[in-house]
């Protein structure tokens, strides 16, 4: 194999995207985000151990392009209502989640016997969580419109901030250190100057360039694409020159583009590009790291690690109590923070480009990222159950007066309802309504707060309410409800069994309920899993529909 890579630098790269493959298969397999596939095979591939990697210099271009693109569609998610759309609970969650772990991350490191700045530096770079994952994460658990996936994305994005901010102060530094700037071209005044200029030109391209720009391209989307990722390497070449910092310039070339109304289908079309050229960059990683660099500080990596896994979460679950939310919910949007992200690895290199950390700090991050990446894929997976494990040692973090329902209307909570639907998709809605039509006494509830927000602004009778959680459930006015209706479908929560339509039925049970259940199937395997778990009438709509359409067709 090593006479194949020495022979040609398309052999290796040849051989590293088929052990990519390969290990991203296997983390698949075990429930593991690409990027701890992608690590691990950075440093497996490195120096210390099948050293594969000899084409250094144009896995590095190829890794600055997935930097570049990384922080453009970073930047082309920021607009200038950012902090007003996020929500209080959200900035006030994120920016004391960011404060916390970044003191106590900062008087651990001193505690471990690290200097002031490398302190600094390991406890800003435990702050970062990585939105890809969550993302995915809560998409496959069809979590994000629920309240919790909602206030994790908020504060993800005041993270981002946070990311920006860290960035441009560490430009700055990079400005005035003489070693670095003797890299560029130009002096620390002549890139001081540059840096006004280059904010004024993105001031003036948003102004005046980007929506006729824009417009014109998406009428070839490939042209649209082109042109997107040529500006953000347009703009990390410039940042490089002027001591900027390429990952400054392509986070400004994203916010350049962020007030056009094509940002969406940028950032879609991108992001597979981004995740494509981000495995060069952790196997550009690997090939600076050691092994030893990892095993330099192994205790410090596991106590900085359980630091993530734990405190991080508890933080989100004291701040969020502390402002009237529940514990469920405090809890789960609290796992999202439990790890670090491909950010946090960014900050450190540039840290150890400009000379203010070492390699072994380094390699101590990255041991942290790959542990806590790791773990937390299982904790967020497996979230429901966790709650139930911890459940009775939270209270402490719940006040006793809770308030996180205050944005919806509670007037409907008076109802007495003989019908309660849970879940107002299409068919929960159309019930809901139809029934008030009726007027008989029926009540929605839906775990999604906005879905519940814009059903009351149409004065249909819905509140707030996640089935999975049985002190929520157990407050509900059930005393004259004779028929509890189940329309949401199956989610694979990380449990064996189904937790959202099994936990109403436990807890009705546990409330002597003595009404019927009805629960909406999906699919025919659905129909046996729901009669088994004892729902009293199991209706297949798509089942009836293709009878209902056969008989027409056959009447004709």
């Amino acid at each position: 194999m090593k006479e194949l890579i020495a022979q040609s630098s398309f052999f290796e790269i040849t051989i590293l995207l088929a052990l990519a493959a390969t290990l991203g298969l296997v983390g698949i397999l075990l429930r593991q985000p690409l990027v701890v596939s992608f690590v691990a095979l950075g440093i497996a591939t490195g120096p210390t151990a099948l050293d594969l990697v000899h084409s250094q210099e144009k896995i590095n271009l190829l890794s600055e392009l997935g930097i570049a693109l990384l922080l453009f569609l970073v930047g082309i998610k920021l607009d200038l209502k950012l902090i007003k759309s996020i929500g209080a609970v959200s900035l006030a969650t994120g920016l004391g989640q960011v404060f916390f772990t970044s003191l106590i991350g900062f008087l651990l490191g001193l505690a471990l016997g690290f200097d002031v700045i490398a302190s600094l530096y390991i406890g800003v770079a435990l702050t970062f969580s990585s939105t890809i994952i969550i993302v995915k994460l809560l998409s496959d658990k069809h979590e994000i419109d629920t309240l919790h996936g909602k206030i994790a994305l908020g504060f993800l994005i005041v993270q981002d901030l946070v990311v920006v901010l860290a960035m441009i102060v560490l430009a700055s530094f990079a400005v005035g250190n003489a070693d670095v700037t003797a890299k560029g071209s130009l002096a620390p005044e002549q890139a001081l100057l540059s840096i006004v200029g280059l904010l004024a030109f993105i001031g003036l391209f948003i102004r005046f360039v980007a929506n006729p720009l824009s417009r014109m391209l998406a009428h070839v989307p490939e042209l649209l694409l082109i042109f997107s990722v040529a500006m953000a390497t347009m703009m990390a070449s410039v940042g490089k020159y002027i001591g900027l910092g390429m990952e400054v310039g392509g986070l400004l070339a994203g916010v350049a583009l962020a007030s056009t109304p094509y940002r969406e289908a940028i950032s879609t079309r991108l992001a597979p590009l981004r995740d494509f050229l981000l495995l060069f960059f952790f196997i550009g990683l690997g090939a600076q790291l050691h092994l030893s660099d990892l095993g330099a500080h192994l205790a410090a990596s596991l106590l900085f690690s359980a630091f993530v896994l734990i405190g991080n979460p508890l933080i989100v679950l004291a701040i969020m109590g502390a402002m009237g939310y529940r514990k469920r919910t405090g809890f789960l949007a609290g796992l999202t923070v439990a790890q670090i992200s491909e950010f946090s690895l960014i900050f450190i290199a540039m840290g150890v480009t400009i000379g203010h950390v070492q390699q072994d700090v380094m390699g101590l991050v990255t041991l942290v990222g790959i542990i806590t990446i790791a773990l937390s894929t299982y904790m967020i997976t497996y979230s429901h159950t966790l709650y139930g494990f911890f459940e009775k040692y939270l209270t402490v973090f719940e006040r006793t007066s809770v308030s996180e329902n205050q944005t919806i209307d509670h007037t409907t909570a008076t109802i007495k309802p003989e019908i309660m639907i849970f879940g107002l998709g299409r068919l929960g809605r159309s019930l809901l309504a139809t029934w008030q039509q009726k007027g008989t006494p029926v009540l929605g509830i839906d775990v999604n707060p906005a879905e519940v927000q814009q059903l009351v602004g149409q004065s249909l009778p819905a509140i707030y309410g996640d089935v999975t959680d049985g002190e929520l459930v157990s407050e509900l006015p059930f005393e004259k409800t004779e028929w509890v209706i189940c329309t949401f479908p199956w989610h694979h929560t990380g449990l064996t069994f189904d937790d959202g339509r099994h936990a109403l039925l436990q807890t009705l049970r546990r409330l002597s309920y003595t009404g019927k259940t009805i629960a909406i199937a999906h699919s025919e395997r659905d129909v046996k899993r729901l009669n088994e778990a004892g729902f009293d009438i199991v209706i297949s709509p798509h089942a009836i529909s293709a009878s209902v359409i056969c008989d027409l067709v056959k009447d004709q």
